[in-house]
């Protein structure tokens, strides 16, 4: 059984891996960690787990590197979309995947990194660029500003109410918007709408981009 401690500040990104990694048999997500002052206790509890963490937590990627070897752990980390994935490697990591990583590949490097390889990363691609994504493009293109406002929210982590705090509107317009949304982009949930996002760069960077500059208004 593989050990997972999973630790990222991004809700929705943590809940959707755990989703992925939970059906399969050979993984246990044994802790999971929003804040960075949590990772530290997770790994001296939980030894000889795998750490899959990100980079939003603004870690010393070094001294997680030292603090893994101490508990017999291998680090994962997650890098933001378009990062480069050289110096993680250089700092020691044992694999490195972009937030827009799909199911299947997540589940790939995660195996690899338990298994004890080194230098992990989704085959094919070079450090820090990913694939053209068409399909992304052409859902992005396909939703309108405010639709495209209200997915960046999400993945942001933000609840109905909230968004239609900072949109100006109320939860039923917003959930009005949501059902055109899931209807564009053939999911059924805020939690499938929000990997779905992810794990298409072109559409994640877009929302990324939004959020960015949503998030920084009051």
């Amino acid at each position: 059984m593989n050990k997972v401690i999973l630790a990222d500040s991004q809700a929705i990104f943590r809940a959707g891996t755990a989703k992925i990694l939970a059906m399969e048999d050979d993984f246990r997500i044994i802790a999971q960690c929003s804040e960075p002052e949590r990772i530290f206790p997770a790994m001296e509890t939980f030894r000889g787990a795998t750490v899959i963490f990100a980079t939003s937590l603004k870690l010393q990627v070094p001294q997680v590197v030292e603090r893994a070897r101490l508990a017999s752990s291998r680090c994962l980390l997650v890098a933001e979309n378009g990062e480069s994935s050289q110096s993680y490697f250089q700092a020691g990591v044992d694999g490195v995947i972009h937030r827009s990583i799909s199911g299947p590949n997540l589940i790939d490097c995660a195996r690899r990194v338990a298994r004890g390889e080194r230098n992990v990363r989704v085959s094919g691609s070079e450090a820090g660029e990913m694939e053209e994504d068409s399909v992304g493009a052409r859902v992005r293109d396909r939703l309108t500003p405010k639709e495209m406002k209200i997915v960046a929210l999400i993945i942001q982590g933000c609840k109905n109410r909230e968004i239609a705090q900072r949109l100006g509107t109320t939860e039923q317009v917003i959930k009005n918007y949501l059902r055109s949304i899931y209807d564009k982009t053939g999911v059924s949930d805020r939690l499938e709408l929000a990997l779905f996002t992810i794990h298409h760069r072109m559409l994640a960077d877009a929302a990324n981009a939004i959020g960015d500059l949503l998030m920084q208004t009051p």
